[in-house]
């Protein structure tokens, strides 16, 4: 049998030096929208709440929503220039987006969020839960108290806060996303606190499914592997965001437009028979669960 020889994806080394990372600054530039495919209008007028919507796997979410006739909201931390550029792409659609700057780590804060969208929209038909932050360590015990609470209150007290908020909001038919990780299936030594904020995602993505069930409100999750995004060479050293993701079975990280299209199905119509469950767009990781 002849042996196919896959080439590693390669990008320049480079690193920034503060999270969550600033999209216009990467290169190459992520993949955030198909422009080749016509959108089919599967959430024509709905309105989309997306945390971290400004650049990544948010930004594509945000694009890819809008593509289908959604009215977006973008709350993200400060990366002003990365939520206007994506703003002026989604009115390009002929969509409305309000953007709300500021940490979803503060519970006040995603209050102000619900607040501001119920007053522009009067309702919230699909909540999408993406922020978060990741601090790799080599050593367990250098996980200060300070980054463990950091990194738990953005990526996981967050959707507890987002979701008590929102549910007043929210009526039949409407839909909540979480996103977790590739980590919170095979772990990953050097990012254990933000791992296990991940497999919280999980769980909590499951048990509140069964929760809001009678509700008709729909609880699902995505778990990407590598993808490429702000937050990588936010995160890692240049070197080894060289050779990012080179080490799944399709030898590559993935785009954020790749991942956007499992956010897209789960919003929809088309998942309404789903609840309780996890896509995984990960370049063809195995994983459990």
């Amino acid at each position: 049998m002849q042996k196919t020889n896959k080439k590693k994806d390669i990008r320049p080394p480079q690193h920034q030096n503060r999270q969550p990372g600033i999209e216009s600054r990467m290169q190459p530039q992520p993949v955030s929208e198909k422009k080749d495919k016509p959108a089919g209008g599967r959430l024509q007028d709905r309105i989309a709440v997306i945390t971290g919507g400004d650049s990544g796997i948010g930004r594509a979410v945000a694009l890819a929503f809008a593509a289908e006739g959604a009215h977006i909201v973008i709350a993200y931390y400060d990366e002003d220039g990365d939520a206007q550029d994506t703003a002026e792409r989604i009115l390009a659609l002929g969509r409305e987006v309000l953007l709300v700057a500021g940490d979803v780590s503060r519970e006040k804060h995603c209050g102000k969020i619900i607040r501001k969208t119920v007053q522009r929209f009067g309702r919230i038909d699909v909540l999408v839960n993406n922020a978060a932050v990741q601090f790799p360590q080599k050593k367990f015990e250098d996980i200060s108290s300070e980054q463990l609470l950091r990194t738990f209150s953005t990526n996981i007290f967050a959707h507890f806060y987002m979701v008590r908020f929102a549910l007043p909001h929210m009526r039949k038919g409407s839909s909540i996303i979480n996103t977790t990780s590739v980590t919170a299936y095979r772990g990953s030594s050097h990012l254990v606190d933000y791992s296990a904020t991940k497999g919280a995602i999980v769980s909590f993505t499951r048990s509140l499914s069964s929760m809001l069930a009678d509700k008709g409100i729909r609880v699902n999750g995505v778990a990407p592997g590598p993808i490429w995004t702000p937050l990588i060479p936010a995160t890692f050293p240049a070197k080894h965001v060289a050779e990012f993701g080179s080490d799944v079975p399709l030898k590559r990280a993935g785009q954020p437009v790749e991942v956007a299209t499992s956010y897209v199905f789960l919003a929809s119509d088309d998942a309404g028979y789903i609840t309780g469950q996890i896509l995984h767009p990960n370049g063809g990781e195995i994983v459990n669960g």
